[in-house]
């Protein structure tokens, strides 16, 4: 009987022609929105998940600010929180460092990046060792002593920056002052990170006109400590050394997993709020459905009077007309999935041919597809019920005298 309901469910939506494809349209819509977006979103996430992968679980970050806002008011970090921070039982390494925004120049090029300045000791290893940035080839830590040593980012030394690759031992500009290329830095995955450059402190302390403030302090923990509750004393001691109360503080203490619940949770919110437009297509599909059911209802009244004459029963009427709706809205999910999944790749590819970007890709799993097609499938038996309500309760007598 199940088997007959569906040829003939088949049957009608084939003998609709356009009106079906019409029909499916809405749900493709709705679908594909739906799985790029959540594909880039996973694809995101888990990027993100390995870069904090190659960081380590072991990190603390200090920043200037707090109720005032990241570097607002009087804030900032100095040698002597940093000597504070050391003097705290679970510390492994802990050193600060100078970033600004500059101007560099290479032959007849400008462009404009972020720069930092680290010290030749603890910031140094503590970037080497503990964030995952390696020194492609050349100078392999900036000496005691050293000055006016660059080591770039890939997206100079790749031709990236400037469309040329800068090579060892070229002379580039920054802020209008000379400085060699001593070593590259290797590839870290966004266009940001990538485009950064590293000076001694020294340096970037005569570049900037800054002494004695850091923008931020990066922090490692022994092995054998917890590192949130070593993050804690840290944020308790320079609490009391500055005579501040708890929720005042005019710094922000900061473990790795924090930073990373930080960006899941937003990501989630974006995510959430995209999906949510994305299932206003979806409805709209839904009606379109039903609106195309409730044609059919129409077109059929004969047919299904007919079939209550020989024995049909309201159940079978209502099954056959929930089963075609389901099966446009699968036809849509199998479309929308393949348009989504074009989409979210294409937007991968830009991302990493054009933008040059790692951290954009598309997560394509088992799991999203299979839950798009049982959701478009559902939406269009969903969207057959009432029609398929209204066509069991036909009179038989009536139904076959209707023209």
């Amino acid at each position: 009987m199940i088997e007959d309901l569906l040829n003939i469910s088949l049957k009608s939506i084939m003998n609709k022609g356009i009106r079906s494809w019409l029909t499916v349209i809405g749900i493709v819509i709705g679908i594909a929105a739906i799985v790029s977006l959540i594909s880039l979103g996973e694809g995101l996430q888990a990027a993100i998940n390995q870069q904090f992968a190659i960081l380590g679980p072991n990190l603390v970050f200090l920043m200037p600010g707090g109720m005032f806002g990241p570097g607002g008011g009087a804030s900032k970090l100095t040698d002597h929180d940093i000597q504070l921070i050391k003097s705290v039982k679970g510390v492994d390494l802990a050193g600060g460092f100078i970033a600004k925004t500059v101007k560099v120049k290479f032959r007849d090029k400008v462009v404009y990046s972020g720069c930092a300045g680290i010290d030749t000791g603890e910031t140094q290893d503590l970037l080497l060792e503990g964030t995952g940035i390696k020194i492609e080839k050349g100078q392999p830590k900036f000496k005691p002593g050293d000055t006016g040593k660059v080591a770039i980012g890939y997206e100079y030394w790749s031709g990236n920056a400037f469309d040329q690759p800068v090579r060892i031992g070229d002379k580039i500009y920054i802020n209008d002052r000379k400085f060699t290329v001593s070593s590259f830095i290797s590839r870290i995955g966004n266009p940001d990170d990538d485009s950064n450059l590293y000076i001694t402190q020294n340096d970037a302390q005569d570049l900037f006109g800054v002494k004695d403030d850091y923008m931020e302090v990066l922090v490692r923990v022994q092995d054998g400590y917890e590192t949130k509750k070593v993050a804690d004393k840290i944020k308790e001691k320079m609490r009391r050394d500055r005579g501040e109360k708890e929720g005042e503080e005019s710094f922000m203490v900061m473990t790795l997993d924090q930073v990373k619940d930080t960006v899941g949770t937003i990501l989630n919110a974006v995510q959430a709020v995209v999906v949510g437009i994305a299932l206003i297509s979806l409805i709209v599909g839904g009606v379109g459905i039903m609106n195309t059911m409730y044609t059919s209802v129409l077109e059929r009244t004969r047919e299904i009077g007919v079939m209550k004459a020989i024995g049909a029963r309201n159940s079978n009427i209502v099954v056959m007309f929930m089963m075609e709706s389901g099966i446009i809205g699968f036809i849509g999910g199998v479309l929308g999935c393949l348009v989504g999944a074009a989409l979210s790749k294409t937007v991968e590819y830009i991302a990493i041919t054009q933008v040059d970007s790692a951290l954009i890709q598309a997560s394509l799993s088992p799991e999203l597809i299979s839950g798009a097609l049982a959701f478009s499938f559902l939406v269009g038996v969903a969207s057959g019920f009432l029609p398929a309500k209204q066509a069991s309760e036909l009179n038989p007598v009536d139904a076959l005298r209707y023209e």
